[in-house]
């Protein structure tokens, strides 16, 4: 048996000798040097990419192995387009504690460069202007023969033959023809495409539970259409995304094609019916909160949901819940009911609001997402020790949204427009007279990869006839991580005779942000902002400015900012602000 001694005796032999050999690696170094004469970095690259790592190795084995260096280093310029170059090489001696080292002096010599590319389509493609259009452009006549373009454009009429439907298709002819003594290449693709295949009736497997009816309006294709595979890859996304299934499969291989029309079936696996999530978060504005949402993800085989919601920080709680039918297209159209409990406590003005509504959603053909709504709410209020008020509203609205973005976690460019519109009348169910508008568009756009430039616009405003029985929900305050930043959550805003921040009949803000990524999901920021909450359109407005950074998480951008407020006599003064979500 061996003693507890004994273990640690043998255990620090091992760690000592762990340490001694990472101390012996790191050490070592690359012993092959390449240098290319004249200005080619590409051919140096290459060259040591091809050469790979070469480590260990004496003055006399490095002396052997240059021959096969030199030997790779050639290939590497010859796939770059360079076929009579000049290597040479020399071994250093090293000495007691350097390593030998093997140089590699390279005269790259004359290019080959491309006298004539022939790419030629027959067949049914020939006409399919998505097919032929939009080749690479590289390489083309006159160029420095590049094996990689060449790969690409070979590689590109393959690619877009299977991805639309070509599947008989063949490169009947791929030649690269090379005359290194005249520096000239020739290359010559025919490609014959043969019929393209198109897409047959869809069938759902049995055993997924839901209506026939539901599923088949999320194919958005009919029969015989011709095959895309971005068809077949939006249906599995919207099936995906419809929130009814933990998996989705989705034969529609040419191999089970008929006449050429390629039936598709489709396997859906049913996801569990109920989920609870719960997170917390935090925010300069409410500080810590808390966040639970419940879902039945289906109720019945029409697909309906229903769900709840709750969110609870110092300043403010909610609970809302929702009830939703599917229109068709599911994946954009729906009917939602909704119910919702909120009270909020913010810089001396108490309000508590129950609402009930509803909306249909429907996207328009151009991409715009339309929503129709009416909702009644019944608020109480009170604004200080000043002002006090119920109000009761039915309030009808509209509104039209429309984001565009490359990625929807963290996006390099793209933009986000909204606007909504709603209104009360007295003569229906209202205590008071509104027209209520709010609207606001986001940009950003990314240079160089490293350099991005956001840009936010928000305009509201309120019309009435009594504007002390707007309740606080409907008027208009800002300052704030997501407003004027340098300025106090809800802070800017007209104040009544005791300073008490009482709401505005508008809102005017604007934001310009420059972010530059300075490592691998970390960027640092510079932004001003430009707004207030004013009764006149025009009052004074508030700037802020300052610096942050950002770091782009799983979940989305976090983002830290110091802020300062120039405008003291309005409250500005330097804020440290916190907060996360998407940037559009």
């Amino acid at each position: 048996m061996l003693s507890l001694d004994h273990i640690l005796k043998s255990g620090r032999i091992r760690l000592l000798g762990l340490l001694l050999f990472l101390w012996s690696s790191a050490g070592l170094a690359q012993q092959v040097e390449v240098r290319v004469k004249g200005d080619y970095p590409g051919l140096q690259e290459n060259a040591k990419a091809f050469i790979g790592e070469v480590e260990g190795r004496s003055a006399g084995n490095l002396r052997r192995y240059a021959s096969t260096a030199a030997s790779q280093a050639s290939k590497a310029l010859r796939a770059l387009g360079y076929y009579s170059p000049v290597v040479d090489w020399q071994v250093e001696e090293g000495d007691a504690e350097e390593t030998a080292r093997l140089i590699l002096t390279i005269t790259p010599g004359d290019p080959v460069r491309i006298k004539s590319r022939t790419v030629e389509i027959r067949g049914a493609a020939a006409s399919d202007s998505r097919f032929t259009e939009n080749l690479p452009v590289h390489p083309a006549e006159g160029d420095i023969l590049n094996h990689g373009d060449y790969t690409n454009l070979r590689d590109t009429l393959q690619n877009r033959a299977r991805r639309r439907g070509y599947f008989d298709g063949r490169l009947v002819t791929r030649t690269l023809e090379v005359d290194p003594e005249a520096l000239s290449a020739n290359i010559t693709l025919v490609f014959e495409s043969g019929d393209r295949y198109r897409l047959g009736e869809v069938t759902f497997e049995e055993g997924h539970w839901f209506e026939n009816h539901l599923l088949r309006q999320f194919v958005t294709f009919e029969p015989g259409t011709p095959y895309h595979a971005d068809e077949i890859a939006k249906l599995n996304s919207d099936l995906l995304g419809s929130g009814y299934f933990s998996g989705v499969n989705i034969d529609a291989v040419p191999g089970s094609a008929e006449n050429g029309v390629i039936p598709v079936r489709i396997d859906l696996t049913r996801r569990d019916r109920r989920s609870m999530a719960t997170g917390l978060g935090f925010s300069t504005d409410v500080g810590p909160r808390f966040r639970g949402t419940w879902r039945e993800h289906w109720i019945n085989p029409m697909g309906h949901k229903r769900g709840a919601e709750t969110e609870l920080s110092a300043p403010r709680q909610n609970l809302s819940t929702w009830y939703e039918l599917p229109l068709d297209p599911p994946m954009t159209d729906l009917i939602r009911l909704t119910a919702g409990y909120q009270r909020e406590d913010i810089e001396n003005v108490e309000s508590e609001l129950l609402t009930f509504g509803q909306q249909w959603q429907h996207q328009l053909d151009d991409g715009w997402l339309q929503v129709l709504s009416v909702r009644w709410e019944g608020e109480r209020f009170n604004i200080g020790d000043d002002e006090k008020g119920t109000s009761t509203l039915l309030l009808p609205g509209i509104g039209y949204s429309k984001l565009h973005a490359d990625s929807p976690l963290d996006p390099s460019r793209g933009y986000r427009l909204q606007v909504n519109v709603s209104g009360s009348h007295r003569a229906v169910l209202s205590s008071v007279d509104i027209l209520h508008v709010n609207a606001i568009a986001k940009g950003l756009f990314t240079l160089a990869g490293k350099h991005r430039f956001l840009s936010r616009l928000q305009f509201g405003g309120v019309a009435t006839n009594r504007f002390e029985d707007v309740p606080p929900s409907l008027r208009f305050f800002a300052g704030g991580d997501q407003s004027v930043r340098g300025y106090g959550y809800q802070t800017l805003s007209p104040e009544n005779d005791n300073g008490i921040p009482v709401g505005g009949r508008y809102t005017i803000v604007g934001s310009a942000e420059y972010q530059y990524q300075f490592a691998d999901k970390w960027r640092a920021a510079l932004f001003v902002d430009h707004g207030n909450a004013i009764n006149d359109l025009l009052d004074p407005l508030a700037t802020g400015v300052g610096a942050g950074i950002r770091w782009v998480s799983p979940l989305g951008p976090l983002r830290l900012d110091i802020a300062k407020g120039l405008n003291p006599e309005l409250g500005g003064q330097w804020r440290v602000h916190f907060s996360m979500g998407p940037e559009l």
